[in-house]
C-alpha cells in the first residue's frame, strides 16, 4: 500500500505547506508551487519528498509555499500576482493554466514546470532542446497516449465496438488526446461516442448519455477538476457498468478500471532537479525541456470484480501495479 500524506493548508487561495516558521530557513531558498488546481488532491507529496532528497527540507534549508487555485481562473490570477510580488527565488508550475498565467504576467522569476503536454503549442517555449527566457520543465506527448489507452482498454475487453469518450474543451489539451483516440479507434473499426462535459455538475447526465448510447466502455479524460473527483467518477462509471481507462495512476487507485499514463514520480523528481539546477546558478534557458521515460499501467481488479470483468493473465502481466 502506498503512503498517503496530508497536507496543511494555511491562509485561503494561499495554500502553503508549513510546518516550522520560517524564521529556520531565512538563510535557505524561496520555492514557490503554484497549481491550478486542487494540490491536496493530488500525491503532490511525491515533490515535497524530492525536494528533500535533493536537500529542500521544509522550514529548515528552504521555504516551500504550496499555492492552489482549485480551478478558479480570478483567483489564480490573483495568486500568480502574489508570486510577482513575493519574488521567490524558483516557481516550479504545474499544470497547463497555471505555467500559461505566469507566462503571460510576463514576470521573470525562473519557472520549472510538469504536467504539460504541449509548451510548444502553448507558447511557453520556443523549442525543447533550447527552451529560451524563465521557462523549463518536464512535458510529454500526451496526444498519442490516447490512441494507446484505446488499445488497452480493447485489449482488457475482447469483443468491444462502442467505446464512450468523456472529455472538456476547457481544458484545451483534451482535444488532440480525443483526436488521436478517433484516428486510433477509426483504424481498429471502433466506434466512438463522444460526450462533451461541461463541468462537475454534468457528471451524472454525461454518464447516462453514454450508457443510453450503448458504450461498452470509457475512456475519461481529466482536468484539473475532475482530477479531484476521481472516486465519484469510478462510482458513476461501477454504477453504469462502465469500464474505464484514465490518465494517471490516483484515478484508477481509486477506483478507475484502468490507467496508463506517465510515472508521477518520475516527474516530480525530474521537476525537482531541475528546480535544484537553476537553485544552483543555472538559466531555465539553457536547461532542455525533459520527457519522461517511465510510462505506468495500472490495473484495479477490485473495480473488475465489481463489474463483474475477469481480466486475463496475460494482460495483467503487462501492467506495471495490479490493485487486488
Amino acid at each position: 500500500m502506498r503512503r498517503r500524506e496530508a497536507i496543511i493548508f494555511l491562509g485561503g487561495a494561499a495554500a502553503t505547506w508549513r510546518l516550522l516558521p520560517r524564521a529556520l530557513a531565512k538563510e535557505g531558498p524561496r520555492i514557490s508551487i503554484l497549481h491550478s488546481g486542487f494540490p491536496n488532491r493530488t500525491p503532490i507529496h511525491l515533490l515535497f519528498e524530492a525536494l528533500q532528497t535533493l536537500g529542500y527540507e521544509q522550514g529548515r534549508t528552504a521555504t516551500i509555499d504550496l499555492y492552489g487555485a482549485e480551478g478558479d481562473s480570478a483567483r489564480l490570477t490573483t495568486l500568480v500576482g502574489q508570486l510577482a510580488a513575493q519574488r521567490p527565488d524558483v516557481i516550479i508550475a504545474l499544470t497547463s493554466p497555471a505555467v500559461v498565467a505566469l507566462k503571460q504576467a510576463g514576470g521573470t522569476t525562473p519557472v520549472v514546470f510538469a504536467f504539460v503536454s504541449d509548451p510548444i503549442g502553448l507558447g511557453i517555449v520556443e523549442i525543447l532542446a533550447r527552451p529560451g527566457a524563465n521557462f523549463t520543465g518536464v512535458t510529454y506527448s500526451d496526444a498519442v497516449l490516447g490512441g494507446k489507452r484505446l488499445e488497452f482498454l480493447i485489449d482488457a475487453l475482447p469483443g468491444t465496438k462502442r467505446v464512450a469518450v468523456l472529455w472538456s474543451r476547457m481544458f484545451p489539451e483534451n482535444l488532440p488526446i480525443f483526436e488521436n483516440i478517433g484516428r486510433s479507434a477509426s483504424a481498429r473499426g471502433i466506434e466512438i461516442v463522444s460526450r462533451e462535459l461541461r463541468g462537475a455538475e454534468d457528471l451524472a447526465p454525461a454518464f447516462d448519455d453514454a450508457a443510453r448510447a450503448g458504450a461498452q466502455c470509457m475512456i475519461f479524460l481529466t482536468d484539473n477538476t475532475m482530477f479531484g473527483r476521481r472516486k465519484e467518477i469510478a462510482q458513476l462509471a461501477i454504477a453504469h457498468h462502465l469500464p474505464s481507462i484514465h490518465s494517471f495512476s490516483p484515478e484508477a487507485r481509486d477506483g478507475g478500471l484502468m490507467s496508463f499514463g506517465p510515472d508521477a514520480g518520475e516527474i516530480y523528481q525530474r521537476t525537482a532537479a531541475l528546480a535544484d539546477r537553476i537553485l544552483k546558478g543555472a538559466h531555465p534557458a539553457d536547461l532542455p525541456v525533459e520527457e519522461p521515460t517511465r510510462f505506468t499501467l495500472v490495473v484495479n481488479l477490485k473495480t473488475a470484480a465489481a463489474l463483474g470483468l475477469t481480466i486475463l493473465p496475460s494482460f495483467l502481466a503487462r501492467a506495471d501495479e495490479v490493485i487486488e
